[in-house]
């Protein structure tokens, strides 16, 4: 047996004033009249059961409240701690914030839709220590390794194609993310590279950056981003206002299946927003790693018969006090 909210016993501690006031209340409530003489009738008579039945009320609630408090302070029951196995790794998202990402072939375009799928991936991966990192003409870490999920969640939420300056420079993301993980404990460490298009500009080649990540033992999954065929990119007309042009979509799929083939990760192809879920869903899937969790398990709460206790002495007090306890002022 145990208690949800156990500082409440100290309301036990209104007892002390309501007694003193009880106590205060009823000493003079009993007079006496002086007579010559007690012999006769009267001599051996005591005080009637009913007068000390009286103070059985105000026992009964005082028991009542008692029960009261009790329930507010929500006894509960549990059947034992119990010790499980649950999955855990090391693991940065590597997310691509070009002018491209803004392209309208996903919903609302691909940066948001991106935002949004890796979010709710963020959320699900619990016992995880994650980090993040964009790139574009440059790269940098937006959020180190934590298990922060609300920080991880809130600079997702945050991110906008102006942080950086425009490119796509996919080998300096990979190698930034490789300095995040490659100190990290946990005996699975990947990245989970994201990018729309192919490298053209940066300090290191991609396929450099693999052959790194896989010297440290670190798996590259990588998707690419963008319908087939032809989507609309963003571009500025010559008043200066960004209008939406249909142009054929270029990835790189050859270097980025390079990538994930010399870590031992794997490439994927997103073409739309549930696509682009499943292979988030897949990566869940894919990326796990044993650690001890220790829990307690089936809490039920057990405030039922102190409530009905509760109850059950009210009423009886209340019938005790209109029935034989029954005063008349």
């Amino acid at each position: 047996m145990q208690l949800a909210h156990p500082g409440l016993l100290w309301l036990f501690l209104i007892y002390i004033p309501l007694v003193a006031w009880y106590i205060f209340r009823h000493r003079d409530a009993y007079p006496s009249l002086g007579m010559s003489t007690v012999s006769g009738p009267f001599a051996k008579m005591g005080r009637p059961l009913r007068q000390y039945g009286l103070h059985a009320l105000f026992v009964l609630r005082m028991a009542a409240l008692g029960c009261v408090i009790i329930v507010l302070a929500r006894p509960q029951s549990s059947d034992a701690w119990s010790t499980s196995k649950t999955e855990g790794t090391d693991m940065v998202i590597a997310l691509d914030i070009s002018s491209s990402m803004l392209a309208r072939d996903f919903k609302p375009d691909r940066l948001e839709a991106a935002k949004k799928i890796a979010s709710k991936f963020i959320n699900g991966r619990e016992n995880d220590n994650m980090g993040l990192v964009v790139f574009a003409g440059e790269a940098f870490t937006g959020v180190p390794m934590t298990t922060d999920r609300a920080t991880l969640m809130n600079y997702v939420e945050a991110l906008n194609r102006e942080m950086l300056e425009d490119g796509t420079a996919i080998g300096d993301g990979l190698a930034t993310s490789i300095n995040r993980i490659k100190d990290g404990k946990a005996k699975s460490k990947s990245i989970v590279l994201l990018t729309d298009g192919s490298n053209n500009t940066g300090i290191v080649s991609p396929l450099m950056a693999a052959e790194i990540a896989l010297k440290e033992g670190i798996k590259v999954y990588t998707i690419g981003i963008g319908t087939n065929g032809t989507a609309p990119y963003p571009q500025i007309n010559m008043f200066g206002r960004i209008e939406f042009v249909p142009q054929p979509v270029v990835i790189d799929e050859t270097t980025l299946k390079q990538i994930s083939s010399i870590t031992g990760g794997k490439y994927f192809r997103a073409t739309g927003n549930k696509v682009l879920s499943e292979i988030f869903a897949e990566i869940d899937r894919l990326e796990t790693s044993e650690i001890d969790v220790r829990h307690f398990s089936h809490t039920e709460d057990c405030y039922l018969p102190w409530a009905l206790a509760a109850l059950g002495l009210f009423l009886l007090e209340l019938v005790l006090r209109q029935t034989w306890l029954r005063t008349v002022p």
